[in-house]
């Protein structure tokens, strides 16, 4: 079972865990759900918390932010994008209509306890890559939500 690396636009099946739900006590995500990671960072001379790395050694470690994908539409449209039709059937999603949610995420150090195999594909743990104009757009929403304060990201590797 081969792991992906952590990229920018790349959907992958995830236990996301929603702020409500966090502001609730809930401690994990109740439904593996699609996610985008929208941002993929790699931290050098780090010594992980988790994944086995010996006492003392320094290693990589990548911290990703990812956004939910979701059949609920949203309340707000400004927080949102629709997945086009085409797109879903690129990356093997059903044929609903989906959002995903760009005012909330969750936070990890990569993997994370909460990365989940594609339904029927125990050995997958990605469904594939947002078209990269689609990506530049998610990117540049999350900003302006950002300057307005209006993001909420929940840490889950406490």
């Amino acid at each position: 079972m081969a792991l992906p690396e952590p990229q920018g636009g790349l959907v992958v099946s995830y236990a996301y865990l929603w702020r409500h739900e966090s502001e609730a006590g809930q401690i994990e995500g109740v439904k593996n759900r699609p996610c985008a990671i929208v941002l993929a960072v790699r931290r050098e001379g780090v010594t992980p918390a988790q994944g086995g790395a010996a006492a003392g050694k320094s290693d990589t470690l990548t911290i990703v932010t990812v956004a939910p994908i979701t059949h609920t539409p949203p309340h707000d449209p400004n927080t949102a994008m629709e997945i086009p039709a085409k797109v879903k059937q690129h990356l093997g999603l059903d044929s609903e209509r989906s959002w995903i949610i760009l005012d909330e995420f969750n936070e990890f150090a990569w993997p994370g306890f909460d990365l989940r195999p594609i339904p029927g594909k125990p050995s997958r743990y990605h469904y594939g890559f947002l078209p990269p104009t689609m990506y530049r757009m998610i990117v540049e929403r999350i900003l302006e939500l950002r300057r307005q304060r209006r993001v909420h990201v929940s840490p889950r590797d406490e």
